[in-house]
């Protein structure tokens, strides 16, 4: 029978020195993601204020993810767990170190060329118990923290289009099941089941189903979709410009203003109040769909002029997004930030797996 990890990430508030302060336990990239010491090396994640006023680091996503609900799920889903035989342990990690600690259970046996590689082969079984995307985003950037290897030490067994190896499947268990009827999370957008009795029973008894990646130079990653774009008060959006481009293809050269810009890999930005952005975005097809959202005068047979919203769409393997004045805000599986600098996004097919039946 499995042993069972059921892992909780914790707020800062339950802990000092854990999210938000150098840990980023339930959010973006931080300084904590350029380790020398990691077999990678990531980016400097932008650290400018946010549109909340805070930066793009852990304590942002702290605020968004906290979980200090009581966790009805988590014990439910262990009750059924332990119902069937499997060995249970509940883990509440407050610091990436504590997430870290839990991942290294799924590391596979010692390489020849000192890699630190997951288990294909692994007895025991990951449920994130889950408030935001933002908090499973935090244990998959963990993941890929741990196993992807350095350029200069990529072995010869990694997959050609890929940076990292097969990461260890993990099981999603939502804290709040209300969220599949009001918002499209991720658990919701991929049919995943959201009772913890169908929770445990997928972790028992079904398959992994693999998932695309989408890792950026920021040092992060990207499960579902980044929305580039802002509002003022009034809820009208706001003019702003950058370079966008997919593959080979240029999108907006960065000299005519854009209302939003969607990098998707699911669903969960494909569309802006009444406009579609994204038309077919498919989290295992190998590809990232991106759209632009243009504002384009044209003048009647009258003279008289309007405006119209011109959605232009790409997919390709890698994304890029250069911000031509000021900041840009965004958001990112539901974390806020602003862009300053150019961010890329690539893809990662089949690199990350949830358990599903």
């Amino acid at each position: 029978m499995y042993d069972v990890v059921l892992l909780t990430l914790g707020s800062e508030r339950d802990a000092p020195g854990g999210c938000g302060n150098g840990g980023a336990c339930c959010g973006g990239a931080t300084g904590a993601d350029t380790d020398p010491t990691s077999q990678t090396t990531a980016g400097q994640a932008d650290t400018a204020p946010t549109t909340a006023g805070h930066t793009d680091t852990g304590r942002t996503d702290a605020e968004q993810c906290a979980t200090e609900r009581p966790r009805v799920p988590v014990l439910a889903c262990a009750d059924a767990l332990n119902a069937r035989g499997a060995r249970v342990e509940t883990v509440t990690a407050r610091s990436d170190a504590e997430i870290d600690a839990v991942l290294a259970r799924f590391d596979g046996p010692a390489r020849p060329d000192g890699l630190t590689w997951p288990d294909p082969d692994s007895k025991t079984r990951l449920v994130v118990a889950t408030a935001s995307d933002g908090q499973l985003r935090a244990v998959l950037r963990r993941l890929v923290r741990r196993y992807a290897p350095a350029p200069s030490r990529r072995p010869a067994d990694l997959p050609a289009n890929r940076t990292l190896p097969d990461l260890p499947p993990v099981a999603v268990l939502p804290l709040d099941p209300a969220r599949g009827d009001t918002h499209r999370d991720l658990a919701a957008q991929l049919g995943l089941p959201r009772d913890p009795a169908a929770v445990a029973a997928a972790v028992l008894d079904g398959t992994p189903r693999r998932l695309d990646l989408l890792r950026n130079d920021g040092g992060s990653v990207t499960l579902d979709g980044a929305l580039l774009g802002a509002a003022d008060d009034a809820g009208r959006p706001l003019h702003w410009r950058a370079r966008v481009e997919v593959d080979d293809a240029i999108l907006t050269d960065g000299a005519e203003p854009l209302l939003a810009c969607a990098v998707g890999n699911a669903g969960g930005y494909a569309t802006l109040d009444d406009v579609t952005l994204l038309t077919a975005p498919d989290p295992a097809d190998g590809k990232v769909e991106v759209a632009v959202a243009v504002p384009v005068v044209v003048r009647s047979a009258w003279g008289r002029k309007r405006v119209r919203l011109e959605v232009r769409r790409a997919r390709g393997r890698a994304v890029s997004v250069l911000p031509r004045e000021g900041k840009v805000p965004y958001l990112d599986d539901g974390v806020e930030g602003e862009l300053t600098r150019k961010r890329s996004w690539w893809i990662e097919p089949g690199a990350w797996a949830v358990w599903s039946i």
